[in-house]
């Protein structure tokens, strides 16, 4: 190593800064490749676009930053916060909430003291997720903190090498992320490693390239110069006709690979508003639209691939922010403001699907959340709806697993309200705990409800496989149908009528089934669906059906008893 890129001894504010810009754009150029880790064929491939998304304001919002490494810490552990998105971004950003914490009262930061902030870090992350499994991100941060402090203990002199630490921290990172595979037997079966741990090892890269002098650097960058400030006073916000400025961009799935083959979609956003951007290639559709309905425009868009970016922003929000700062600019976000109570009992629900949507504001739900299954939203978009109901209580539903954790978080940082989340993996069971809920009983007898009902609700859907994978030794080609049951592959069919038939099994002794059938599924289709499911399951069972409107899921089905 030239003398140019030798690391320094102690790292300082500046220095940390970097090397947590660095590690987000590490995270962001690998951020497909570990989507494409994820173990089962679902479209959920979301773990990388997550963890980027957790990390990447570090880009922008740090930018110039100056202070302590104490301050640099916690200025990254609240940012990392607030955009937290999905098991994996809360794991990570918890991580780095762990690590300001050691680092709380250091000016500058020697080895030793980084090898003690990696180990609260860990501790934070473990703290975060209520049963750790290994094999995951958790043990690859783990097998580094445990070799920082088995290095600082038996060599007390690499205290001013914090090259060493790194290098050997990235090492055995590596070598931990190589063994994920036998630690759990999905991962093996698969034959890939663990995608979290794979992204926290680019975080290891990033971190350790900047300390060297040689920080990543992002690989699409889109720095424009400007010569003069636009005057964002001399126009109205309600001028602003469409208030969504919505962008994405969209790996094709096969069907749609080659030029010219998405004219469909292009058409469809020429529809939704104004200042329409549209670029295609063999591969990818990159699209940009100012419009009033963000959630029909990525709706539509997800039915030709993956989401490789996706980013919504509400420009009236931006406008009159910008009139009120624009003679002094400000890094700072949005605040919060929470509104006053109006009733004892609020409600808050994560969903997708006009028709889901709905459903949850028929039966009483307050503030709906856009998101869902590859559409995770942050701790902040969730903290803004809890803020937004008008209730001295209020009941979260997050519908999905990977939305849980950031549910969680959002709740431990509200403190003017009793926010009660509930452990909701299907929207189902978050439409079950509506209607198991008592306006006259106490928060802690309604809950008590909630959870058991929600325990009596059976979900099932049918969706398509992603990619190409391997699942119980069977081959799984991209674009057959998958049936799970209660959000686990068990069905892998060719056919939607096959695929109904064999998770019609999961509900058959139901006496109430519900069927949401999604975007793509026409009317004809899904009832066609219900003759299917008469033939399967209990004679006598109610079965209602309603057009969610959902995307990726072709079908959701609930099962209960009366």
């Amino acid at each position: 190593m030239n003398e140019e890129n030798k690391a320094p001894k102690i790292i300082d504010g500046d220095t940390y800064r970097e090397m947590v810009t660095s590690a987000a754009n590490a995270l962001d150029n690998e951020k497909e490749e570990i989507n494409n880790l994820n173990v089962f064929p679902v479209p959920d491939g979301d773990t990388g676009i997550n963890m980027s998304l957790t990390m990447s304001p570090a880009r922008s919002e740090l930018k110039g930053f100056k202070g302590t490494v104490a301050d640099v810490s916690n200025e990254v552990a609240k940012t990392f916060l607030r955009a937290a998105r999905g098991n994996s971004g809360v794991i990570l950003s918890s991580f780095f909430r762990g690590m300001a914490k050691e680092l709380k009262d250091c000016v500058e930061a020697d080895s030793k003291k980084i090898a003690a902030a990696f180990k609260r870090g860990v501790d934070a992350a473990y703290k975060a997720v209520m049963t750790p499994t290994e094999g995951t991100i958790l043990t690859v941060m783990r097998a580094c903190a445990e070799k920082a402090m088995e290095k600082m203990e038996a060599s007390p002199e690499i205290s001013d090498d914090l090259d060493e630490l790194f290098s050997s921290m990235l090492e055995v990172a590596g070598e931990t992320l190589a063994k994920t595979p036998d630690m759990l037997p999905a991962l093996k079966q698969a034959n890939v490693v663990d995608a979290g741990g794979s992204g926290f090892v680019a975080v290891l890269q990033g971190m350790l390239a900047a300390l060297r002098n040689a920080p990543v650097e992002a690989k699409e960058q889109n720095q424009a110069s400007v010569s003069k400030q636009a005057d964002f006073s001399q126009f109205a916000t309600e001028d602003i006709t469409f208030p969504y400025c919505t962008e994405c961009i969209v790996t094709k799935n096969k069907e749609f690979e080659g030029e010219g083959m998405c004219e469909a979609l292009h058409s469809f956003i020429m529809t939704m508003g104004d200042s329409v951007v549209f670029v295609e290639d063999s591969d990818i559709v990159k699209l940009h639209v100012h419009t009033d309905d963000p959630g029909k425009v990525l709706s539509e868009a997800v039915k030709y691939g993956m989401f490789y970016t996706v980013k919504i922003e509400n420009m009236k929000n931006q406008h009159s922010g910008l009139i009120a700062t624009h003679e002094e600019a400000s890094n700072e976000p949005e605040k919060i403001v929470s509104v006053p109570a109006e009733k004892k009992y609020g409600f808050v629900s994560v969903c997708s699907g006009t028709g889901i949507k709905a459903v949850f504001t028929d039966l009483g739900v307050d503030k709906i959340v856009t998101g869902g299954q590859t559409m995770n939203p942050s701790t902040d978009d969730m903290l803004r709806a809890i803020a937004a109901t008008p209730a001295e209580v209020v009941f979260v539903f997050p519908n999905n697993s990977n939305i849980y954790l950031v549910a969680k978080t959002a709740a431990e940082m509200t403190t003017d309200k009793r926010v009660e989340v509930l452990r909701t993996v299907s929207v189902p069971q978050g439409v079950s705990a509506m209607f198991a809920f008592n306006e006259d009983a106490t928060p802690e007898e309604n809950r008590a409800a909630m959870e058991e009902r929600i325990a009596a609700t059976k979900t099932t859907s049918v969706t398509y496989a992603a990619h190409d994978s391997t699942f119980d030794g069977k081959k799984i080609q991209s674009g057959q149908m998958l049936g799970l049951v209660e959000n686990k592959v068990k069905y892998v069919t060719d056919t939607r009528e096959e695929c109904l038939r064999n998770v019609a099994d999961a509900v058959k002794k139901s006496s109430i089934i519900t069927v949401y059938y999604g975007e793509d599924v026409t009317a004809e289709e899904a009832e066609k669906a219900v003759e299917i499911l008469t033939e399967c399951v209990n004679p006598y069972a109610e079965i209602t059906l309603i057009d969610g409107g959902q995307p990726v899921y072709a079908y959701i089905i609930s099962g209960e008893d009366e």
